[in-house]
């Protein structure tokens, strides 16, 4: 496996950045943040950035969407920006996913450059082209694939996370074991996330994501199975954005969905069920033991008939034939997905929590 030509993990960005502007030239420099970028992240990168204006939105998945796109073209737009110039976003998923949407479709198309700044967006989101945002209240409901110029991973920007916003990111590192590598995900089980070398981490993420979007760049098949755990927990994810301030970080709900999914995975791709109780027990160790209430499993049900794998309104599912290989197309029932989060509430209730 190898990183693709346009991703670079370094643990200098500074230096990185000053040497990519001096070999490129563009009409003008724009940098996205939000209010905790800007404070923690740009003063890393603000002195090796040639003449460049900032563009500033509010932080949280609530505010990707259209309105906050509408400002930042407007922004781009007031600075007189043409189709020479290129935006910088600066931050976690949400500024990749939405910086790279509006720099794809401002004048049909500027360049970007991601600088990831959580461990969420460094292991997944900043990679593999795939840009978008939330509309009516469905993730990633509109978007386009587009890669950018440039992604530029520095761990350095982890020390500016909370253990809550690593713990989200490295769900994603799970996932990408469990799809995959059977044999990191032993090296990882048990572990705590400050044991474990998270730069080697990063590029075994990246160079596995990149191998399958090489091969199924739109999502045609097999980059499916990057999407193991993300059919039920988007539909929690979103459940809990728009019910109240009890909201769930992505890596959290996408956790609730591996452990369901694992359960349909048992159910109807034969993994093992010693398999899915090693999962079960991982997950739980490192995320918690939150419950789903019994009465929003039929809307959470309702909202995976949105997720963007479906075919003909039958939903499709990633899931695993065993730890470390993914299969995708599988079709599931609403009835299967209320019966995997009441799998989850059994384990979240059950008194045998401790790893083996």
């Amino acid at each position: 496996m190898s990183l693709p030509e346009n991703i670079q993990i370094t643990s200098d960005i500074a230096g990185v950045i000053k040497d990519y502007f001096a070999h490129n030239n563009f009409s003008s420099v724009m940098v996205l943040v939000d209010e905790n970028t800007k404070r923690h992240c740009f003063p890393l990168v603000e002195k090796a950035m040639p003449d460049h204006e900032l563009i500033e939105i509010k932080s949280g998945e609530e505010y990707k969407n259209l309105d906050t796109c509408s400002q930042i073209w407007s922004e781009l737009t007031r600075f007189a920006c043409d189709r020479k110039a290129i935006l910088v976003n600066l931050g976690g998923g949400v500024i990749g996913d939405m910086g790279g949407f509006c720099a794809a479709t401002y004048k049909r198309g500027i360049r970007f450059i991601n600088i990831p700044t959580t461990l969420l967006a460094q292991v997944d989101a900043s990679t593999g082209g795939k840009l978008g945002i939330d509309f009516q209240g469905f993730k990633n409901h509109i978007g386009v694939f587009q890669e950018p110029h440039r992604v530029f991973i520095d761990p350095v920007f982890l020390h500016t996370l909370s253990e809550r916003e690593m713990r989200s990111g490295f769900a994603e590192i799970i996932k990408h074991c469990l799809i995959a590598d059977d044999r990191m995900f032993e090296k990882i089980y048990g572990k705590e996330i400050s044991e474990l070398r998270m730069d080697k981490l990063i590029q075994h993420s990246v160079e596995i994501k990149n191998q399958v979007v090489t091969e199924d760049p739109f999502e045609k098949g097999l980059r499916k199975i990057l999407n193991f755990g993300h059919t039920v927990g988007h539909a929690v994810e979103t459940f809990f954005l728009s019910h109240g301030e009890d909201k769930m970080l992505h890596g959290e709900a996408i956790a609730i969905g591996m452990i369901a999914e694992a359960y349909l995975s048992h159910k109807l791709a034969n993994l093992k069920h010693v398999e899915l109780e090693k999962i079960c027990r991982y997950l739980l160790a490192v995320y918690g033991y939150r419950s789903i209430p019994d009465e929003a499993i039929p809307a959470i049900s309702d909202l995976t008939l949105h997720d963007k794998k479906n075919e003909k309104k039958s939903i499709n599912c990633s899931l695993l034939i065993k730890t470390g290989q993914c299969g995708f197309n599988y079709k599931v029932k609403k009835a299967d997905i209320q019966e995997s989060l009441r799998y989850y509430n059994q384990m979240v209730n059950s008194s045998d929590k401790v790893m083996n």
